[in-house]
């Protein structure tokens, strides 16, 4: 199921971050598979988040890492480091007007984290704000500052800035249990899950479900 949309209040975008769906620039999107339910939308509960011993370990390795909340504004340097985690990660080349129309197309009430070391920009979290919550649309981060641990990094830093804002929920995206590069997402605390049979939200456990197979 999809759809395109400009000018979204954050009203509007909270409906459909409440049903399970996801967006990138003006394109909507949220999972349609017959008989099969394992893309599993996930959001923390910004106002009662408090990180794990590993996560507060995380905190101090970066510590000094500055964090910058900003209206998005293309830069080069942003662009640069999309590159090469595209390449790195996914040996992807990457053509900067695909990523300033994919991130830099503004269909809803947005904005962009920075995380520097010595001045030096080496991450970059793309993020939407609905009327009750911010929503994390794709994070990037060079290769050579991995020992910040910068995705987990990032959850903490914009989950405590959500809480900040007087913001309910961090909506982390899909997890799909079998995916090793989601495995993350159970590890933050309070988190709820949606039930796409149900369309409800449910409290977290240590572990989220495998997927709701409706065959």
């Amino acid at each position: 199921m999809y759809f395109f949309a400009y000018a979204l209040s954050g009203e509007e975008l909270d409906e459909l971050l409440c049903r399970g769906w996801r967006k990138f620039g003006t394109y909507y999107f949220a999972p349609h598979c017959p008989g099969c339910a394992r893309c599993v939308p996930v959001r923390i509960i910004a106002e009662r988040f408090t990180p794990t011993k590993s996560q507060r370990r995380i905190l101090r390795i970066a510590a000094a890492v500055e964090v910058r909340f900003s209206p998005l504004v293309f830069r080069e340097e942003i662009f640069e480091v999309y590159r090469e985690h595209s390449m790195s990660r996914f040996g992807k080349r990457s053509e900067m007007d695909e990523f300033i129309n994919t991130f830099y197309t503004q269909s809803c009430p947005s904005l962009q984290s920075e995380y520097y070391i010595d001045g030096m920009l080496f991450a970059t979290g793309f993020l939407d704000r609905s009327a009750e919550a911010l929503s994390s649309v794709y994070f990037v981060f060079h290769s050579d500052y991995s020992h910040f641990s910068p995705g987990i990094l990032s959850v903490i830093k914009e989950t405590e800035y959500a809480m900040s804002q007087n913001l309910r929920y961090y909506y982390m995206g899909y997890y799909i249990e079998k995916n090793r590069s989601m495995s993350y997402k159970n590890r933050f605390h309070p988190y709820e899950w949606y039930s796409w049979n149900g369309e409800a939200w449910h409290p977290g456990v240590r572990s989220l479900p495998p997927g709701e197979d409706t065959a």
